[in-house]
């Protein structure tokens, strides 16, 4: 392991623009709050403004005399963050080869091999679905899918039997987006609804079939069971009936985002690719602080 190289120096280059000065769309606060919660270190350390000041230079500094392990972090985050952007404005890659190129320098400075996300086909008519259209699962799945959702309305009132099956049906369609989803488990002193991978991270799911809606207190032990665990984890929280008001204003989310009943509902009436609505969920929490922005607002009709 080592620095990078010139030629994947390069590389960065054109995948985050960095030769402009600037890094995607990050303003100097962004940049600075995105490398304190996905690598853990200052970027405007004084040690990174060796070739100048303006993010570009800065983070080709920390390319070049950062620990290897934390520059592989830095490479994956920003790989989810541009994805996030690219696949939401549904753009084609203009970088031949990006991801697997870019995960070869992950791999050999110590990361895992970054994620594959749905190729995009550039906007056209005849194409406007394209980045909502499935990559793993099938049609048939997803419309059995749907009864089952459709269905736990007509259950008894009965919320054990209710809420098993609906953590049931969300393991089912994270499995059916290739999401190496698991059911719930039980480890000392707590219970966990399930999990996900998405990404470099493993999610915590926790799933709630109530009447009523959630508050702040319940958000809040949820995401005390996140923050112990290691800090790649995260955390998404689905609450049927939604989240109150004052709840959502009294909480403050670290690692964990938001999802209700209508978000379910709106992913498979509309056939929405789960992984790419965890990505514009965490890209919406990361830059207005507010993990619960509803599915039809981040993909209006």
């Amino acid at each position: 392991m080592g620095p990078l190289r010139p030629v994947e120096l390069k590389l960065v280059d054109d995948l985050f623009g960095t030769n402009s000065g600037y890094v995607l769309d990050f303003n100097n606060r962004t940049f600075a709050e995105f490398f304190r919660r996905e690598v853990e270190i200052d970027i405007y350390d004084d040690a990174y403004a060796i070739n100048g000041g303006s993010k570009g230079k800065h983070l080709r500094a920390f390319l070049t005399i950062g620990q290897p392990r934390a520059i592989a972090k830095a490479l994956a985050a920003l790989w989810e963050y541009r994805e996030a952007d690219r696949l939401g404005r549904r753009e084609a890659e203009t970088v031949v080869n990006a991801r697997s190129r870019l995960s070869a320098i992950v791999e050999r400075l110590g990361g895992s091999a970054l994620p594959t996300y749905e190729s995009v086909a550039p906007a056209a008519e005849t194409q406007p679905q394209a980045a909502t259209r499935p990559f793993r699962g099938d049609e048939t799945v997803l419309r059995r899918l749907e009864e089952r959702f459709y269905a736990l309305h007509e259950m008894s009132d009965e919320p054990q039997a209710r809420g098993r099956h609906f953590e049931t049906l969300l393991t089912d369609l994270f499995n059916a987006w290739g999401m190496d989803a698991r059911g719930g488990f039980r480890v000392v002193g707590e219970q966990i609804d399930g999990s996900f991978q998405h990404g470099n991270a493993t999610y915590l799911l926790e799933a709630k079939w109530h009447r009523a809606r959630t508050d702040a207190d319940t958000l809040h032990g949820f995401q005390g069971k996140v923050n112990e665990r290691p800090e790649w984890t995260r955390g998404l929280f689905v609450s049927f009936s939604g989240f109150t008001e004052v709840g959502l204003q009294a909480f403050t989310a670290k690692k964990i985002i938001l999802a209700d009943g209508m978000d379910i509902n709106e992913a498979l009436a509309r056939r929405l690719s789960v992984p790419h609505i965890i990505a514009a969920k965490l890209r919406h929490a990361s830059e207005h602080r507010n993990p619960f922005e509803p599915v039809r607002n981040l993909f209006p009709l």
